[in-house]
């Protein structure tokens, strides 16, 4: 392709994600946590940026709010969420209203290469399992560096390669399932150095994602039937397709060419070097 064509399809596949995680059938597929790992893992990333209350949390690409409203309730920390679907910006305010979480949370409608919001405004940020799927990674990074006071922390949870993928894991379905852009780990960390950040730590997680394609592939069954039996309207989705691209990611995972990753990172001082962080109480 050419290289407005890519930025076109790269583009499309953004758009195509807001919607498919915001549909019925993927809440299906992934229950409420939409990323390998549950929240439990999301659970692992406030401990590794020590949230306590006072502090201010943004999660890109939040989706329906679950791990949001889970960080709220386990840390005491406000936490701002901001996802491309209004749609799951607003099942996320009603996850957080049922979880009776409102006073600490706040969803909005955005876009993580261009965030609505004040340079410094948080003290720390968690982005999962989302960054490989932004068409400008540069931006994105660079976005969530402007919005971090300094010497605040960012988590990024992401899929991982190693080598190049096979066809079927290159295509928009693959796109939208977080594979068809994935990153080999040192390519995150390059992104994040060069927005600013100091990598502190990163974390191998693989199993957590070979757990949650085992669980797409027989939940892929359940929809199937449910689709059957017309309760579920499965008309513009490529089922046979879907199928066939969780058997690959399955084998891609048992051969280590797919993975899952942890990167913390720290927004540095213009001078380069990690500014002395703010007490939180």
């Amino acid at each position: 392709m050419t290289t407005s064509e890519d930025t076109s399809f790269a583009q499309e596949a953004k758009r195509c994600c807001a919607a498919a995680y915001s549909s019925e059938w993927a809440r299906l597929l992934l229950g409420d946590s939409y990323h390998p790992g549950g929240l439990e893992l999301t659970g692992h990333l406030g401990t590794m940026l020590g949230l306590v209350p006072g502090m201010h949390v943004l999660d890109v690409a939040a989706g329906t709010g679950g791990s949001a409203v889970h960080l709220a309730r386990t840390c005491g920390c406000q936490v701002t969420g901001i996802d491309l679907s209004e749609t799951n910006a607003a099942a996320a305010r009603e996850a957080a209203a049922h979880a009776g979480m409102t006073g600490l949370t706040h969803f909005v409608a955005g876009d993580a290469e261009r965030l609505p919001f004040a340079d410094a405004s948080f003290d720390a940020v968690i982005c999962e399992c989302a960054f490989c799927t932004f068409p400008d990674k540069a931006a994105a990074a660079a976005e969530v560096a402007r919005v971090l006071r300094p010497g605040g922390r960012l988590g990024l949870s992401d899929v991982t390669r190693s080598g190049p993928l096979p066809a079927e894991l290159n295509g928009l379905l693959a796109w939208i399932a977080c594979i068809a852009d994935a990153q080999p780990i040192e390519e995150y960390a390059a992104h994040l150095r060069a927005a600013g950040f100091r990598v502190d730590a990163t974390e191998g997680h693989d199993e957590a994602l070979a757990a949650m394609v085992r669980q797409i592939r027989t939940k892929l069954l359940g929809v199937e039937i449910l689709a059957g039996l017309k309760k579920l309207d499965l008309s513009r989705v490529d089922l046979d397709r879907a199928r066939a691209m969780a058997h690959s990611a399955a084998d891609a995972v048992q051969t280590g060419m797919l993975g899952y990753a942890v990167v913390m990172g720290t927004r540095m001082d213009w001078a380069g070097s990690r500014v002395q962080e703010r007490t939180s109480v």
